[in-house]
């Protein structure tokens, strides 16, 4: 028996994002200002919220009209800020479709457990998980009537392997993955999808502060340590995965972990390595 195909599904790609409205956390810089100008392009209703005001204003002017893209202040890490911002897209656009949770902190760069320090763990949960879990539940208040959307997180690629990052941050990541399928579950019963973005590390000024290096060190450190060769991780990939689960074209994706990462976390280059470095000798 053949099956109607949906008309979304044939619909041409040019404006991937026509009708839609989308909250971007952590959209006045790096890879949310990528995608706040990306989803503008194909034809989204945007709003940025950040506690960047300045850069935040600037993001907008840049990419477009005030009827395509505006800006509200916003820490995620304060519930009523995140239900301020969603309200506002609301009453701005009459709806909410998209809620792209990008906010996040990488805390202080204390690498073992014997020197953490407790405040900055909860530092980092409140931005990073706390601040993930109030983007769902506004959002969710405004998708459950409309019976769809798409809840996407930026996680990370330490969600999927272990050591690189400090503590506090990769807690907060992994969290960030579990409440992505809980989420998944419960909203999936209202037509809403979720799922996670997890990017591999790539030049910006949260890697440069981690890793205490300029910017040219910064691209000579990452390009050395690639599994993918020839390609320059930059925030417009993370973008147009954005793009993708937030439209119709991944309308059967959900529970979704998408690391970018150019195959790092599928293998293990020490022993390669280390054979390399003995035939040097």
């Amino acid at each position: 028996m053949s099956m109607a195909k949906s008309s979304s599904l044939l619909a041409p790609i040019a404006k991937r994002l026509e009708g839609k409205v989308a909250v971007i956390t952590g959209g006045a810089s790096g890879m949310g200002a990528a995608t706040a100008k990306l989803f503008v392009q194909h034809g989204a209703k945007v709003v940025i919220a950040d506690v960047q005001n300045e850069l935040g204003h600037s993001v907008c002017k840049e990419i477009g009209s005030d009827e395509s893209i505006s800006f509200v202040r916003c820490d995620v890490s304060n519930e009523q800020d995140v239900q301020h911002a969603v309200e506002t897209a609301v009453a701005k656009h009459g709806k909410l479709d998209i809620m792209f949770s990008n906010a996040g902190t990488e805390g202080s760069i204390e690498s073992t457990i014997a020197a953490s320090d407790g405040q900055n763990l909860r530092r980092v949960l409140d931005v990073n998980l706390f601040g993930a879990f109030h983007c769902a539940k506004y959002a969710a208040r405004a998708m459950i009537p409309a019976k769809r959307g798409s809840i996407v997180f930026t996680s990370s690629s330490v969600s999927d392997i272990a050591g690189l990052t400090p503590h506090a941050y990769t807690a907060s990541k992994y969290a960030v993955l579990g409440l992505t399928k809980n989420l998944c579950v419960e909203l999936g019963q209202h037509g809403i999808r979720v799922n996670c973005i997890a990017p591999h590390a790539m030049n910006t000024g949260m890697f440069r502060r981690t890793m205490g290096v300029s910017n040219e060190k910064a691209d000579e450190l990452l390009c050395e340590a690639a599994n993918l060769k020839g390609v320059v991780f930059e925030a417009e990939h993370v973008a147009e995965a954005a793009l993708y689960l937030g439209s119709d074209q991944s309308m059967y994706v959900s529970g979704l972990n998408m690391v970018i990462d150019g195959g790092y976390s599928t293998t293990n280059p020490s022993l390669a390595q280390v054979v390399r470095n003995s035939l040097q000798l």
